[in-house]
């Protein structure tokens, strides 16, 4: 079977809601990524096979396909290159990468962009639901589904909850590890590490025009006392907006192409993808999928997770990477080096890409050889992608 490389990933740096880039159409946003990713790599934009992009809430200024509206609104990819959108929720980039994969590893395609976008604050979260609720057109739990889920309110939160009291952590903990994302998020930005894989996006502010290169959602002066001391979500728990993910908007893209590709237009690959697994679990408890995801990928990898040099494993909540360090054994100091989407922030469709790219850079960075990246997702899925860098 052909192996599928990838050649580059890029990401916009987030930009809080009614922030920095919520001014940027989610379309023009998308394309910034796409156009660098292109523009950094030197592919011939010709012999691109297809355009995958991830959008979650696709409504509004993200409906009518949005990944080919973005690819028309490139300034570097003709019109003829072809484009689909799709959503796996918080992992739909991700799967983007390996759906990518797939086709080249597949020899069905060779040169696949995987890419990603969420513009939170021009598009509520939710809002392709909501609005239609209040229209009174319906909601997505059919007859069907309540006869096997009678009463069940499908709530991330509520999961992230249940995870909380499953696994026994206090809110201490999870205060602890949201202050060590934005120490982590803090260090690596004033070290330059971000600097590789951020795409510049040009801006207008009152101060006329300005390129947004730093994650606006860092707080640069955060504090285990300014965390705890943050509202709690819900009477009784634990979670606070502090110790959850960030709203964000974002774009993120990765070049993934076959072994062919590489020596026909001179590339020099990032990474080559090891493995691809997508597993799905208990659709209540939802985020805990992130966990058995790995054990599957693992195995099917033939590898043990000491192997991996590097993890990121999305911070949609804090007791989601803290209940898969307990479960694998993971070395803690491996995890989200560069911080995570508690203080980068997680631009949902966008932050499959937006992960990778973070690892892939990350790996090249500090000389590590093995990555692992995995997603939890709405619906109990979760996704695991294992690289190795070259």
């Amino acid at each position: 079977m052909p192996e599928a490389y990838i050649v580059d990933a890029v990401r916009t740096a987030g930009g809080r809601r009614g922030g920095r880039l919520a001014g940027v159409h989610p379309v023009d946003l998308a394309a910034k990524s796409l156009d660098a990713l292109v523009e950094r790599t030197g592919i011939d934009p010709k012999i691109v096979d297809d355009v995958i992009m991830g959008c979650v809430t696709q409504a509004g200024e993200q409906s009518m396909h949005v990944g080919r509206n973005a690819v028309l609104a490139s300034t570097r990819l003709p019109q003829s290159t072809p484009g689909v959108t799709i959503d796996r929720q918080c992992g739909s980039s991700q799967q983007a990468v390996q759906f990518a994969a797939q086709a080249v590893m597949s020899g069905t395609q060779d040169v696949v962009i995987a890419s990603g976008v969420e513009s939170m604050s021009r598009v509520p979260m939710g809002s392709n639901l909501t609005f239609h609720m209040k229209e009174g057109l319906g909601t997505y739990k059919s007859p069907g589904l309540e006869k096997k889920y009678p009463g069940v309110l499908w709530s991330q939160f509520m999961g992230a909850e249940m995870i909380v009291e499953k696994h026994g952590f206090t809110k201490d903990d999870l205060d602890r590890f949201a202050l060590a994302s934005h120490e982590k998020a803090i260090a690596a930005t004033r070290a330059g590490a971000f600097e590789a894989e951020i795409v510049p996006v040009e801006i207008e502010t009152p101060d006329g025009p300005q390129m947004h290169t730093v994650d606006e959602g860092i707080r640069f002066d955060a504090t285990l006392e300014s965390i705890a001391g943050v509202k709690l979500l819900s009477e009784g728990g634990t979670i606070t907006a502090a110790t959850a993910s960030q709203i964000c908007d974002g774009s993120s893209a990765a070049l993934i192409v076959s072994e062919k590709v590489l020596k026909e237009q001179g590339l020099t690959p990032l990474a080559r993808i090891v493995n691809l697994t997508v597993t799905a679990g208990d659709p209540v408890i939802m985020l805990e999928e992130p966990l058995f995801a790995t054990d599957r990928a693992l195995r099917r990898a033939g590898m043990k997770i000491d192997d991996i040099d590097l993890y990121e494993v999305n911070e949609a909540f804090a007791p989601v990477p803290l209940a898969w360090l307990k479960h694998t054994g993971a070395d803690p100091e491996r995890l989200n080096v560069n911080g995570g989407a508690i203080a980068l922030g997680h631009p949902l469709g966008a932050s499959g890409t937006k992960l990778m790219a973070t690892l892939v850079h990350a790996l090249k960075a500090r000389g590590k050889r093995y990555g692992l990246q995995t997603m939890c997702e709405g619906g109990g899925v979760a996704n695991v992608t294992i690289v190795e860098a070259l």
